[in-house]
């Protein structure tokens, strides 16, 4: 089947090292297309938890896929999370196509789009990063809970739940959260003349026209391959949001399974992967 020629993809939260994370559906998304660009929008590897007890082999295919989008020309920016914060003292590193940055600014097709995480915005990560990575370890415990009730649920035929989506949209405090979180964005992205700001961090796919007193901004939202399994998609002069369907890429799963490699120069080493992660200033 033909992939999807796409401009611009601007993936995030995807979490690659923990038990919440999409990784065989990711990979088949990203087998599916064929981007100018790619935008790894901060979270891509789970630093923070990064375990070799726990890498699989789907975790370290997703890599070899990225790697060989960068030799095939493909511009591959890697922007920091703050749960991957610890490449931060790596940024501005590049190599060939690659470039690992804190933030960006891409021209679309005449205007600009301004891409960060958007972690600088939590209050929680400002002041009490030890709070945030116990969520952390919280979250990546309640995905794995929420995956066990959802194969009882699928067993006796009911549709699967998502209990952090459900607090998300319960909760009071997440709500407004996530409002200010967005609001702020907008902000300062109209003070500074953007004509698009695009972030991750908060796991809420969102395409939206945000408009203040000073003007107006398309705010947009990745999501995450943790819940939402979502994709930001630039093409035919317009953004869209692109929602992972496991009944869409059914006819992959051949393709998949067969594959004993992605490609022998994409291959990386998990060792020395984790080696260099491990380093300390």
């Amino acid at each position: 089947m033909p992939k999807r020629e796409v401009e611009i993809v601007v993936i995030s939260d995807v979490h690659l090292g923990t038990f919440g994370c999409h990784a065989k559906e990711l990979l088949k998304y990203l087998k599916s297309i064929k981007p100018k660009t790619l935008v790894l929008n901060g979270d891509i590897i789970d630093i923070w938890q990064f375990s070799k007890s726990y890498w699989p082999e789907s975790h370290m295919k997703v890599m070899r896929k990225i790697m060989k989008f960068v030799s095939q020309g493909v511009d591959v920016y890697y922007l920091t999370g703050n749960h991957d914060e610890m490449l931060r003292k790596f940024a501005d590193f590049e190599m060939g196509t690659f470039r690992l940055a804190n933030k960006v600014v891409l021209p679309v097709d005449g205007k600009r789009a301004w891409i960060f995480h958007g972690d600088i915005f939590d209050i929680t990560m400002q002041h009490s990063k030890w709070l945030a990575k116990l969520g952390a370890i919280g979250y990546d415990s309640l995905i794995l809970l929420n995956t066990f009730v959802n194969y009882l649920l699928q067993a006796v035929g009911k549709e699967k739940m998502s209990f952090s989506k459900k607090i998300k949209s319960s909760v009071k405090n997440a709500v407004k959260f996530m409002n200010d979180f967005e609001m702020s964005a907008a902000e300062i992205a109209i003070d500074k003349g953007y004509d698009y700001v695009i972030c991750g961090h908060i796991h809420q796919p969102e395409i939206k026209t945000i408009t203040t007193g000073q003007g107006k901004v398309e705010y947009l939202n990745s999501g995450d391959w943790v819940e939402s399994l979502t994709a930001l998609e630039y093409k035919n002069g317009q953004w869209e949001l692109f929602q992972y369907s496991a009944e869409e890429f059914e006819y992959m799963e051949n393709e998949i399974a067969s594959e004993e490699n992605e490609d022998l120069n994409a291959k990386i080493d998990i060792n020395l992967l984790y080696q260099s992660f491990m380093v300390k200033d």
